[in-house]
């Protein structure tokens, strides 16, 4: 196109072509705040695939003496004079572009300036959304050509045809002002519209965009979940499964709409995982769980110590010593080199290798047990080994006169109750045959004079009492069915994974387990040498069992039909008299606590960790970011909710140093 020759009076009105290069920006343009780069992108791209469709209004530029210059400056228009300037920056065009104009002498300049900015009314976003969306449909355009054409990004124009695809009955609500766009946002999370019409149906006075979510992906499974974190999502979309994304917030990874599809996937894994374990270590039966089944109702064997071989021992040393050198040479480095990173873990994985085979299961244990093959809390296999079955176990349950073995609520315990050895039984049978001589009533009578007499004794020697009770909780919770306690003290147990799903894999939980587990390995095999086991140990190995096991009967879990108000008071002061620090067992994370209050309960969390400026800072954002940047601003705190603070006692006060809780936070960041 040949730019038309300019007049040097140009007529009002007159509609011109005048290259590029004589247009400039007004003076008396009414805008001030200049153009974003943002708007510049935008008028770029329309002007590309468009070419200018409203004309730019110019007046001629006049010098001092008021004669024409031969340039124009932009009255009306400016975005677009630098939106074509940019694409001579870029080569598009050239400085010369002829750019269609009117001119306007007639009008003030300033006034006609701001009219182009203030008497107009944009269109409603509604209008926009439908308008996207029709030109995908219709005219085929995908996300990234409409980008193209409209100087936004693929990602926005995703946003918008997903907004446009929302129900019209929606769309609508949202034009007449029923719904805030925040809402229309969450709407659209799903592109089925007869959900999306029924969750509004459902929905509560309180219309939280959270809300709408929530129900909108009920049936749905993070992709931050342990199963899909397990199985992968490329693994699941290979096998036929969909993710559903939301595209206006951070969903990280979306949601599996696939759920029986994951589930199988899951288990099939699992399946897998057991069978090797089963073939690798010889292993009677493995079983895959997604959860750790608690009321399996076997007894557990635990391995014992064994000594490594001279060869194992040497390479143990010889791994250890390696180790040790490269972290005294690299104990100050900021970052280590690759291959001595790589170095590390490898003597790390020996290292462990060899300290794993310092422990075995017996063979026999082994023929006749299996193990668990579990998912764990994190999306990581946990195996749990040695249990075995009631109808593989050797005869060991001791039963009471009514012929029924004990069963305790829980597998907790390792002991094996074989049958005493020979000299044991025939003392039992001696005693036996002399009571068949007396008559049930008179042993009844007798028993009960000497159960007198143990109890008046047993009451003046606190010593003894302690080995009784401590005696009675072992024998019921590290020996299934043996009946074997004498002291009708009966522990009840509470299982706290069904209360807080993945408890079990903190740090506080496998430390438990662990200290737990290295009890169970040194029960005698045989429940008839536990009385003799805990009266040989020494007064605080046998003060730490007693502890032990009173400390699993502890149930301070606090249920809405669980009405036991006296009980929890007792908590509160066992909580008091143990020095109780939850900050070394628990922190305010998304997970644990933050994304599962409502936005006021974040904001409180600030408030009293932080300060009321921090809580004030953040009261504005969504609630998602909300309770990540609560997370972060908490970590340095020792914040806690009401429930897991413990009041301090005088005693506490005057002493605070007297009783130290352990510290697991370096654990879990780990």
């Amino acid at each position: 196109m040949s730019a038309k020759s300019v007049e040097i009076t140009p007529v009002s009105g007159t509609e011109v072509l005048i290259p590029l290069n004589k247009l400039k920006k007004s003076p008396k343009n009414a805008r001030k705040t200049p153009h974003s780069a943002v708007a510049i992108e935008g008028y770029a791209a329309s002007i590309a695939a468009k070419g200018i469709l409203q004309n730019l209004v110019v007046e001629p530029e006049l010098d001092e003496e008021g004669e024409t210059t031969g340039f124009y400056l932009v009255t009306i228009g400016e975005g677009r004079r630098l939106a074509q300037l940019l694409r001579v920056k870029r080569k598009e065009i050239k400085k010369t572009e002829p750019i269609r104009c009117i001119i306007d002498t007639a009008n003030d300049p300033h006034e006609i300036s701001l009219d182009e900015n203030v008497t107009r009314e944009n269109m409603h976003p509604a209008d926009q959304f439908e308008a996207f969306r029709k030109l995908a449909d219709e005219r085929g355009f995908g996300a990234e050509e409409i980008a193209a054409r409209f100087g936004v990004t693929p990602h926005v124009v995703r946003q918008r045809l997903r907004l446009g695809a929302v129900s019209p009955k929606l769309i609508q609500l949202y034009r007449d002002g029923d719904l805030i766009l925040e809402q229309l946002m969450a709407f659209a999370i799903t592109d089925d519209q007869t959900r999306q019409e029924s969750v509004y149906e459902r929905l509560p006075y309180d219309r939280d965009a959270s809300t709408i979510r929530r129900l909108l992906i009920e049936a749905h499974i993070a992709a931050t979940d342990r199963r899909a974190r397990f199985v992968g999502l490329d693994a699941y979309i290979e096998a036929g499964g969909t993710i559903l994304r939301d595209l206006f917030t951070e969903d990280r990874g979306g949601y599996l709409e696939d759920v029986v599809l994951l589930d199988l996937l899951v288990m099939a894994r699992l399946g897998r995982e057991a069978d090797a374990l089963r073939t690798a270590e010889g292993w009677k039966w493995t079983e895959p769980h997604l959860d750790f089944p608690h009321a399996h109702g076997m007894r557990r064997a635990y391995p014992h110590p064994v000594e490594l071989s001279a060869e194992d021992e040497a390479a143990l040393q010889v791994a250890q010593t390696e180790f040790d050198q490269l972290t005294e040479q690299h104990q100050t480095a900021e970052e280590l080199p690759d291959e001595v990173d790589a170095r590390f873990g490898e003597l790390e994985n020996q290292i462990e290798r060899f300290e794993a085979k310092r422990q075995a299961y017996d063979p026999g244990d082994v023929a006749r047990g299996g193990a668990f093959v579990i998912l764990n809390h994190d999306g990581i296999i946990r195996i749990e080994r040695g249990f075995i079955r009631p109808e593989d176990d050797k005869p060991h349950a001791e039963t009471g006169q009514d012929g029924d073995a004990q069963a305790p609520d829980e597998e907790v315990g390792r002991g094996d109750q074989a049958t005493r050895d020979g000299e044991e039984n025939e003392g039992e049978n001696e005693e036996e045959d002399g009571e068949q001589r007396l008559s049930d009533t008179l042993i009844g009578d007798l028993t009960a004079h000497r159960t007198l007499g143990l109890r008046l004794n047993l009451s003046e020697q606190p010593d003894v009492a302690i080995v009784a009770v401590t005696h009675a909780l072992a024998a019921q919770i590290f020996y299934v069915g043996a009946n074997a306690h004498v002291v009708g003290i009966q522990p009840v147990k509470a299982d706290l994974a069904t209360h807080a799903v993945g408890i079990e894999d903190t740090p506080a939980g496998k430390a438990w387990s662990d200290r737990h587990a290295n009890w169970a390995r040194q029960m005698p095999r045989d429940v008839a040498k536990l009385w003799e086991f805990v009266t040989e140990l020494d007064h605080d190995s046998r003060m730490a069992l007693f502890a032990h096991c009173t400390a699993l009967t502890v149930n301070a879990v606090k249920l809405p039909f669980d009405l036991r108000p006296r009980a929890l008071a007792a908590a509160s002061s066992l909580a008091g008299a143990v020095a109780l620090e939850m900050t070394g067992y628990w922190r305010p994370t998304v997970q644990s606590y933050l994304g599962r209050v409502t936005k006021a309960g974040i904001l409180e969390a600030v408030r009293e960790g932080v300060s009321e400026e921090t809580a004030e800072r953040i009261s504005g954002m969504k609630k998602v970011e909300m309770a990540a940047a609560a997370e972060q601003l908490l970590a340095a705190t020792d914040w806690l909710p009401p429930l897991l603070r413990t009041a301090k006692t005088e005693d506490q006060d005057a002493a605070p140093n007297k009783t130290q809780g352990h510290d697991f936070r370096a654990q879990a960041a780990e």
